[in-house]
């Protein structure tokens, strides 16, 4: 067995048990429409009303498929601007990496002398600090993410953890 997929089974193998989610399903190659799975219309206005319930502040809350699509949007009253691309930035970081871990999980990597230094700069921008979670639906499957900006790191994390399990589970940590 070659080490890079001795590597990546074994962390898979670690993953699945720890976090109790199944990242073995695809969402692309090799499988059909109907094999697939995605967040709905109706789900995603689920996230955002439970993002809004949950809110302390003014918020901007972005719904985005596994593959990096705009389900759904809302700007709070009052949300700041710049928190708009914050949180479809946030949601896009776990996307773009399957759901393997909130947008948080790539903090402590990316800073100066960190073995992925400077990713944030790629794919158009990523956000490395939380307030972006993925969305397993109750099978495990990743159906999606939700990225909330607009109040401090812990207030962002919060409103998005209660948005992405009012329509399934989802991780806390890296």
């Amino acid at each position: 067995m070659k080490l890079s997929a001795l590597i990546s089974a074994s962390f898979l193998a670690a993953s699945v048990s720890a976090q109790q989610v199944n990242r073995t399903a695809t969402n692309g190659w090799g499988s059909t429409p109907s094999q697939r799975h995605y967040i709905n219309q109706t789900q995603a206005l689920c996230v955002i009303n439970a993002a809004v319930a949950a809110s302390s502040v003014p918020n901007d809350i972005a719904v985005l498929d596994p593959s990096s699509q705009l389900v759904a949007f809302l700007r709070m009253d009052n949300a700041y601007l710049g928190s708009i691309d914050i949180s479809m930035k946030k949601a896009k970081t776990v996307t773009s990496f399957n759901g393997q871990f909130p947008s948080s999980g790539l903090l402590t990597r990316s800073q100066p002398g960190g073995d992925l230094f400077g990713i944030e700069e790629t794919n158009g921008g990523l956000v490395v600090f939380g307030g972006g979670q993925p969305i397993y639906d109750y099978d495990g499957y990743f159906i999606g993410a939700v990225g909330v900006s607009g109040g401090t790191v812990q207030q962002d994390v919060d409103t998005s953890v209660a948005a992405a399990e009012s329509v399934g589970t989802t991780l806390t940590s890296a």
